[in-house]
């Protein structure tokens, strides 16, 4: 998100006004450098400190949950869909029931006939982007997967922009470049070290990839918008319930007879209870980290789990550290930091949209003043 968005709401426009860092001063070279140390001091707010870790944790999740996938296909247990069925079920049993609570059966129901449409298409995205991805390891090459799974970027710029009318400044794009290039280094490492594989069909491996990409960058776009006007719970509670049901059919459709033939024992149960663990903590901090910071933001930082996937391999496959390895990891680390040079967190959104009388109204089925405004004038949501 960028500085200069724009809100209908007169008192949230105090939440984006545009040049609060120290300016950059030109006119010495000591003022210079003291500028730029002020603006880079100014950088380091509470909630862009939680936005960093936040980010981070979850791409420590995706490498777990890469790691998870790894051994379990190594013991034989490839079931893509069911695997994800295990994510939506504690999802919905998790967050479904609080929001029922919180709701009540009937704001539940309301919420339910009202929203849910808008749900469902969240979910079956999700779902056939965990797929599609999982497919495209199938077909192509590690290179191309890295690659090809950036395009999940500028997808989500794209639908951030359609949703809420963001106006990038160009150091944020600068930010996005920076961390593509330590992409860039990690794939050059990954090659050096010849830990790519032969694809069996790049064709189809590529196109379910960028398929696969595509769908992410808008999950993700679409999920920040629903949590910054909706509860974290409602969005991950109805998330998980159409993500169960359809994830459910596809893998009864699907996967039916590898059910029965893979290997259920200690060792794939315990993988499978990693995977998920790991996957339910990246599903809830996740929405956080839209709030706090952005999507975008968030397929930012997830291009720094290749660096603690070197760390998982040196412990369980007894890889050997290649030195570009961390210099990719610290250039990913100042794209992050670049990207919020012009325009802090703070001046991104609001934090927590779910205030007590906002559960109360949802409750009762009644409508607020911004909500009663949101519908008399829907273009002007933000």
């Amino acid at each position: 998100m960028a500085t200069s968005l724009q809100h209908s709401d007169t008192d949230s426009k105090k939440d984006f006004v545009d040049d609060q860092r120290p300016p950059i001063v030109y006119s010495s070279p000591s003022a210079f450098v003291r500028s730029v140390g002020r603006r880079f001091s100014s950088i380091w707010t509470r909630r862009f400190a939680l936005s960093l870790l936040a980010g981070q944790v979850v791409s420590l999740c995706i490498t777990c949950t890469n790691v998870t996938t790894t051994e379990l296909v190594n013991r034989g247990w490839d079931l893509p869909t069911t695997q994800s069925l295990f994510l939506y079920t504690t999802l919905f049993l998790v967050y479904t029931p609080y929001t029922m609570y919180q709701y009540g059966l009937k704001g539940w129901g309301q919420m339910v006939l009202r929203d849910g449409w808008k749900y469902v298409i969240l979910a079956a995205c999700d779902v056939e982007a965990n797929f599609m991805v999982v497919k495209a390891y199938q077909y192509t090459d590690l290179l191309s997967c890295m690659l090809l799974d950036a395009w999940a970027i500028p997808v989500c710029l794209f639908f951030s922009w359609v949703y809420m009318r963001v106006k990038y400044h160009w150091t944020q794009l600068l930010g996005v470049f920076i961390c593509i290039a330590g992409l860039g280094l990690l794939v050059a490492s990954d090659q050096i070290t010849e830990k790519d594989w032969t694809a069996v069909s790049r064709g189809k491996g590529d196109a379910f990839m960028i398929a696969g990409a595509t769908l992410y960058g808008f999950t993700n776009a679409t999920e920040e918008f629903f949590v910054r006007k909706s509860p974290l719970f409602e969005v991950l509670g109805q998330l998980g319930m159409w993500g169960f049901l359809i994830c459910g059919i596809q893998a009864a459709g699907l996967e039916h007879d590898g059910m029965k033939v893979s290997p259920w024992n200690g060792a794939t149960i315990g993988l499978l209870i990693a995977f998920t663990s790991a996957m339910l903590i990246l599903y809830t901090v996740a929405p956080l980290l839209y709030r706090m910071a952005s999507s975008a933001y968030y397929n930012l930082s997830l291009l720094s789990s290749d660096f603690y996937g070197l760390l998982f391999g040196l412990f369980l496959y007894h890889y050997s550290p290649y030195w570009l390895y961390f210099i990719s990891f610290a250039v990913v680390l100042v794209g992050l930091v670049i990207y919020f040079w012009h325009a802090t967190p703070e001046e991104q959104g609001i934090l927590d949209p779910q205030a007590p009388s906002y559960v109360k109204r949802k409750r009762f089925g009644l409508k607020g003043d911004r909500e009663r405004h949101d519908d008399e004038n829907p273009e002007s949501v933000a």
